[in-house]
């Protein structure tokens, strides 16, 4: 892929959230530094990309290019209802609450269909590597 360097190769492609926009949003954070987690379901990451720690990806932007390289420090598989304040602040999102974080998690795991109190989720701290310089990222 252009602006690509080939060490990425073979690195799992991805984009955050569930919408261009949001993943645009996220990227931002991540981009900014404010970002340095993040968190799905259990079932979603089993289906898809379960994060495995020193695991190298690149994350795309809401249209699909790549934007730059992360790679995974830590991952802890854990109930909806045990993540904590620390997890919630290192993902960099609204006012970096543990209320907002489970309020806008819970909204997206009901868009994805897998919201339950008891659910088990996927959280991956992550470590910004490279950003990659095209015209969509550089702002």
């Amino acid at each position: 892929m252009s602006g690509v360097p080939d060490i990425y190769g073979d690195a799992p492609r991805w984009a955050f959230g569930d919408s261009p926009e949001l993943a645009d949003e996220l990227l931002a954070l991540v981009l900014s530094g404010a970002k340095r987690a993040t968190c799905d379901s259990l079932a979603f990451c089993e289906q898809n990309i379960m994060p495995r720690a020193g695991e190298v990806s690149v994350v795309l932007d809401g249209s699909g290019k790549p934007a730059c390289a992360i790679e995974t420090t830590g991952v802890e598989v854990m109930r909806f209802g045990e993540v904590t304040a620390d997890i919630a602040a290192e993902e960099g999102e609204g006012d970096l609450s543990l209320a907002y974080w489970r309020s806008a998690h819970q909204a997206y795991f009901e868009r994805q269909g897998t919201f339950a109190r008891d659910m088990q989720v996927v959280c991956e701290r992550f470590r910004l590597l490279q950003v990659f310089e095209h015209p969509e990222t550089v702002r």
